[in-house]
């Protein structure tokens, strides 16, 4: 969660890192630091708070350097303090280190330090990192990482230089990402990918229990054991601009403006209008494979586990498959039964979020095979997967997700028809009815979006609201806890999400004439029950907002407030029926004046349990 930055190279130093922290500030913002080394000597800055604070003390008090290290932090152990902010140093001042992570048995070895002698002076168990390369040092840094990290408990991601092995920086990984940029005749150690997209597109991923030794003349990668590993550099399509604002006020925004894209790149290419075929490339999973499966497990953790519950809908009803849908900071904590007739799809944005990775291997090793939808190319969830379905939303910076979102409904929406299609349960014509209705998804919600003013409108009306209630049934049910995630999360107002079924078996007490009450009703199966649970919300007084689709007239009747989105297939509203609750969310917490992209507490990859 937090960020990390390193840099070897021509340029000036202190600006490469903070740039970097710049584009990582979305990973933690308790707290920021520096540490660079220039002719010999170790220079650190840290400030609390965001990073524009370290900043303004580097512009009062400036620095420069050979080579160094940045971190952006997201408190785990010890307050969010200058004290506790990274870099941490050893008892000697010359080596330092910066850490995503948790060290799980830091007391015990800080117990073990201190009868050495160390002396400490932060709260965090980073500092034990720096402590333990200081003891373990007796030749090149990296020789003394090799021998620190098989004492670690727990999982990290970390990063150190010493002054006096100059002009190195070595890394290691056990959970949390570390992704090393290679550029012209300069080299980048970083906890993310749009850190570096400036200057290079070209990075080498870390897998668990390795280590980078960068330097001025290459990168080299060791086991754990010291030996030698051969990496290809992977090649990151994404463009630069798009990690930047582009005019928009917020990431937030220009993100959920940038749905339509993002869901036409995340199409393109892998499916045949004529034949109704979908084409899965990087799918290791063979049909016969696909045929044999008797059940799927969808695992993932807050907006992608949303995403999860759409696609239960969307395999079971296209290939009457069984489908069971788990947080995955659950799943593997309640002894799951899984086989190799059971498929496991995760999904995440990062690719690198920890329980969902734990979930993942805890399913292989019961000997299910996985699909992994992933925005990341090359991230450690992908890398482990049996196949994988990129969305190609491009980097998401707004720490609340949005285009990553439609983009992984998107992508289910090609599971599921795929399945259908292998399993027998899909026809061709059936396939291309849904096809069709998909590709003018993008256009629909382009059509949404030109109607933000309204949506603005209705943001204004309640932004004083204390508490909201978001009601759906069916497939849509998923986004009314999502329109309520969204509200919490950069807002900071209660929200609930329900199945307007069960209102009677509780929520229906809330009701009164304060409480804002988001109704999603579109055609369907079930949209008479919904206008009935309409009609419950008014007879209480409660103040009635509508999503709905066009034609609606009954909704239109009841509701005290109105979005209309455009008809399309069944199965795709759950695409366009969020895009409003994003916009409402923002403009909610717009007016309130929170931070929209970096709302308090939270961090976009959760890299750490």
């Amino acid at each position: 969660m937090c960020g990390i930055i390193g840099y070897i190279g021509s340029k000036k130093v202190v600006p490469v890192i903070l740039d970097g922290l710049r584009r990582l500030e979305y990973r933690g913002y308790d707290s920021a630091g520096i540490a660079v080394v220039d002719r010999g000597e170790l220079k650190i800055r840290r400030s609390a708070g965001k990073l524009r604070d370290l900043e303004e003390s580097l512009h009062s008090s400036p620095l420069d350097g050979e080579f160094g290290l940045g971190h952006t932090r997201w408190a785990t152990h010890g307050r969010p303090t200058e004290e506790n902010a990274h870099p941490h140093r050893d008892c000697t001042g010359s080596i330092v280190v910066v850490h995503n992570g948790i060290i799980e048995n830091y007391l015990a070895l800080k117990e073990s330090l201190i009868a050495k002698g160390h002396r400490f002076a932060t709260e965090t168990d980073t500092e034990v990192i720096a402590h333990l390369i200081e003891e373990n040092t007796s030749g090149p840094l990296e020789e003394a990482l090799l021998r620190t990290v098989p004492m670690l408990k727990g999982v990290y991601a970390l990063a150190a230089l010493s002054v006096r092995d100059p002009k190195k920086i070595v890394a290691a990984r056990r959970g949390p990402p570390i992704v090393v940029g290679l550029g012209d005749h300069e080299y980048f150690v970083a906890s993310d990918i749009p850190a570096l997209l400036h200057h290079t597109r070209d990075v080498v991923f870390l897998d668990d229990n390795e280590i980078a030794v960068v330097t001025e003349s290459g990168v080299r990668i060791l086991d754990g054991s010291g030996r030698a590993v051969q990496k290809s550099a992977q090649r990151i399509t994404w463009d630069p601009i798009m990690a930047e604002k582009g005019g928009y006020k917020h990431f937030m925004l220009k993100e959920i403006y940038e749905q339509p894209r993002a869901i036409r790149d995340t199409l393109k290419g892998r499916f045949s209008l004529d034949t109704g075929r979908i084409y899965l490339e990087e799918m290791e999973i063979t049909e016969s494979e696909f045929r044999s499966f008797r059940k799927a497990n969808l695992i993932a953790c807050g907006t992608s586990y949303h995403a999860a519950l759409v696609g239960k809908f969307l395999i079971e009803t296209l290939a009457r498959l069984p489908v069971e849908v788990d947080t995955a900071s659950e799943f593997r904590y309640r002894g799951p039964l899984v086989d190799e007739e059971i498929l496991t799809v995760v999904i995440s944005q990062s690719g690198e979020t920890a329980d969902t990775l734990a979930a993942q291997r805890e399913a292989k090793a019961g000997g299910s095979k996985s699909v992994a939808i992933c925005n990341v190319v090359g991230s450690m969830m992908t890398r482990e997967a049996n196949g994988v379905i990129y969305t190609h939303a491009g980097p998401e910076i707004g720490v609340a997700s949005t285009k990553a979102f439609t983009a992984q409904l998107a992508a289910l929406n090609l599971l599921a028809l795929h399945l259908g299609q292998v399993r027998g349960t899909l026809n061709a014509d059936g396939a291309r009815r849904h096809l069709e209705a998909l590709t003018r998804v993008p256009a629909h919600i382009e059509g949404i979006l030109a109607g933000d003013p309204h949506v603005e409108e209705i943001g204004r009306r309640f932004f004083k609201s204390s508490d909201f209630l978001f009601l759906g049934r069916g497939i849509n049910y998923p986004i009314a806890l999502e329109g309520a995630l969204k509200l919490k999360e950069i807002s900071y107002i209660h929200a609930e999400g329900y199945p307007a079924g069960e209102m009677k078996h509780g929520p229906i007490a809330l009701i009164d004439e304060n409480l804002p009450v988001v109704a999603l009703a579109c055609e369907g199966p079930v949209y008479e029950k919904m206008l009935g649970n309409m009609e419950e919300v008014k007879a209480r007084e409660g103040i009635l907002i509508a999503v709905a689709s066009e034609g609606c007239r009954e909704v239109e009747s009841k509701a005290d407030h109105v979005i209309t989105i455009p008809r399309t297939h069944g199965l795709l509203y759950p695409i366009l029926m969020v895009v409003p609750l994003q916009l409402l969310a923002y403009h909610i917490a717009l007016r309130r004046g929170c931070d929209v992209d970096q709302p308090r507490n939270l961090a976009k990859s959760v890299t750490v349990e």
